[in-house]
């Protein structure tokens, strides 16, 4: 007798995160359907075993019509960032779906860091990034529609997750090719907090394990490797792995808001890179025995550097973000100087 397989849908299916999720579904067996709007696939193609539906996710009229009388097992949204969209997506797949998987972060846990590791219930409180904020309140929303209603969410808190087109790094592609070019480079800091960081492979393993599982429904999980570096190691590998030397300069956190405050990465930097992220596993590893991170980052930076040679008409730098750089860099070493200059002589 057959087994009718899982059936799952995606939310976008073609970012970092959502691509890999949708490889490990299809190698698992799941019928796999998308939903995007079909702009993104040159850069990481939808698997042929999957069914594509287009539509502009944020258009409830254009989503509800694509989606017709289409029910699933799980669906998992990668595109939700405000309460608003979240609204929508519960109106939309209320009584469709036997699991509604949140991509929420990790980074919305309180800042300045009080504890680690991180658990599940560590308080979410971020006052210096919106992005963080807009999370916790993306969740309240899941939240309350599972508690009034019993919508079936599941929540999943990834941390820093990245694929081989995409570096885990402030700045992306501009900073990597400041590196390989032999250009200084900003550090927030000392260079020395901690960071984890999960390839997307990875992630994969652990959010599929959860599809299907109704004991997961009103949970929330980590989803991260124990993969973890300083800021200064991050750097230094992907120097390593391009063959040339990295030229660190460390400026202190506070002062990219006051000469950077037109790149986008400096609120997010306040918010959460600058801290020490380390996150308990320890409840993924419950309810999905299998998972085992497997692909370091000492390791998945070679990949990252032949994708950008292999790629090109992806990765170049951003000239915006090369001159926010240049002009922090400057600012450094103008500063270094100065004081330099007051410093008592013998």
């Amino acid at each position: 007798m057959a087994v009718d397989r899982t059936r799952v849908l995606y939310v976008g299916g073609t970012g970092t995160i959502s691509h890999s999720c949708v490889q490990a579904s299809v190698d698992a067996g799941m019928d796999v359907h998308v939903l995007n709007r079909g702009l993104s696939a040159a850069r990481r193609p939808v698997p042929p075993a999957v069914t594509v539906l287009t539509a502009d996710v944020h258009d409830t009229a254009s989503v509800k019509e694509v989606l017709g009388d289409r029910e699933f097992d799980s669906v998992v949204n990668v595109t939700s960032f405000t309460p608003e969209q979240t609204k929508r997506s519960v109106e939309i797949f209320a009584g469709r779906t036997r699991q509604y998987v949140h991509i929420s972060t990790a980074s919305l846990y309180h800042k300045p860091v009080v504890r680690i590791p991180y658990v599940e219930s560590t308080p979410r409180h971020n006052p210096f990034s919106q992005y963080s904020r807009d999370k916790i309140a993306t969740e309240d929303v899941l939240t309350e529609a599972y508690d009034r209603e019993g919508f079936p969410a599941t929540i999943v808190r990834p941390s820093h997750t990245y694929d081989e087109a995409r570096p885990p790094i402030p700045g992306d592609w501009t900073i990597v090719d400041r590196i390989v070019r032999g250009d200084e480079i900003v550090v927030p800091g000392d260079g020395t907090s901690l960071w984890t960081l999960t390839h997307a492979a990875d992630f994969a393993q652990g959010l599929v394990g959860l599809l299907g599982n109704p004991l997961a429904v009103g949970e929330t999980f980590h989803i991260t490797s124990d993969d973890v570096y300083s800021w200064n190691q991050i750097y230094e590998l992907v120097a390593a792995a391009a063959g040339v030397e990295a030229r660190l300069v460390h400026v202190p956190t506070d002062l990219l808001q006051l000469a950077a405050p037109d790149w986008k990465w400096s609120d997010l930097i306040r918010g959460d890179l600058q801290h020490s992220v380390l996150l308990d596993n320890t409840k993924i590893r419950r309810y999905v025995p299998g998972f085992a991170p497997r692909i370091p980052f000492h390791q998945a930076v070679e990949g990252i550097v032949r994708w950008r040679r292999d790629h090109p008409e992806f990765t170049r730098p951003d000239p915006q973000v090369d001159g926010i750089i240049d002009r922090l860099v400057g600012g450094y070493h103008e500063s270094a100087r100065l004081f330099a200059s007051l410093a008592p002589r013998s």
